[in-house]
């Protein structure tokens, strides 16, 4: 097709076997498309394409994906309001012809291939490596390894004294994500079939990241759970391979950091004068 059609926050771009999306970037963007930037979906990730009357004199151009097609989708599953989601464009209601248009062109491209679940992912997840901050912690993801560091402010006892956390995704089975808009958002690591029992609640369990007021917010965790379901649906069962544990040496600041909350709870007497010098021996241990 070769044509581009422009709405509220996004531009499509129309072409034989996808469409190309690219989000505009603003104030009134939806923070979540500007962090994705611009997506390429493959029809054959299409299921169905709809145009329906919106709000306040617009119409809505939108595909609904195939089950299983994008790690985006699979991992918001179905948490994101309407005016975030990413595969739907809004115009103004004197363009709904020309939109009817591009509806029928798309529909006429799909096939039935193009139905019922997919078998693996056909739309790229965001690219690692990505972090953010959560409430208890910072998740970083460098595209094969996750790793939680715990915030002595906002962790509770029981990740504190678990320590620092690190997981392979080739030991994971997928991803949990609860958004940070609702009660008791958090992100959450699965492990594969015979990992131990789970704490369940989120803020005491070591393979979780909790949310809060401008903690973990959708727009950086929920790219960072797709990139990291997308590692494990990618990657697959690899066999163990036993190796010498690896520590990475760490910014010098954020040690110092680190050592300053530490030292803050010791004058507060939420950590005794033991666990206060072990703890601050380790961390030094890891310059």
């Amino acid at each position: 097709m070769g044509d581009v059609l422009a709405g509220f926050h996004a531009v499509w771009e129309f072409e034989s076997d996808s469409v190309l999306i690219r989000y505009e970037r603003g104030i009134r963007t939806p923070k979540l498309f500007q962090a994705l930037g611009e997506r390429r979906i493959p029809l054959s990730a299409v299921e169905e394409v709809t145009l329906t009357p919106g709000k306040r004199g617009t119409v809505a151009l939108r595909l609904r994906p195939r089950p299983g097609s994008d790690p985006l989708m699979e991992a918001a599953d179905g948490q994101l309001p309407e005016g975030s989601d990413p595969y739907r464009l809004v115009l103004p209601a004197e363009r709904s012809t020309l939109a009817e248009y591009y509806a029928d062109e798309l529909k006429g491209l799909l096939t039935d291939s193009g139905s019922g679940p997919a078998d693996r992912y056909l739309v790229a997840a965001p690219e690692a490596p990505l972090q953010f901050k959560a409430y208890d912690g910072k998740a970083s993801f460098d595209g094969t390894t996750v790793q939680f560091r715990w915030s002595w402010t906002g962790a509770s006892s029981a990740k504190w004294k678990a320590g620092d956390q690190s997981f392979a995704v080739a030991g994971l089975s997928g991803v949990e994500w609860r958004s940070p808009e609702v009660f008791e958002g958090h992100l959450r690591l699965l492990p594969r079939e015979g990992g131990s029992a789970r704490p369940a609640q989120p803020d005491q369990d070591p393979a979780a990241v909790v949310f809060g007021l401008g903690y973990g917010p959708v727009h950086e965790s929920l790219p960072f759970a797709a990139a990291v379901l997308a590692a494990v649906r990618t990657r697959g069962p690899v066999p163990a391979v036993p190796a010498a544990p690896t520590r990475a040496r760490r910014d010098p600041a954020d040690i110092a950091e680190r050592i300053r909350h530490l030292g803050e709870l010791h004058q507060a007497g939420l950590v005794t004068d033991e666990e206060f010098s072990s703890k601050k021996a380790e961390l030094l241990a890891e310059l």
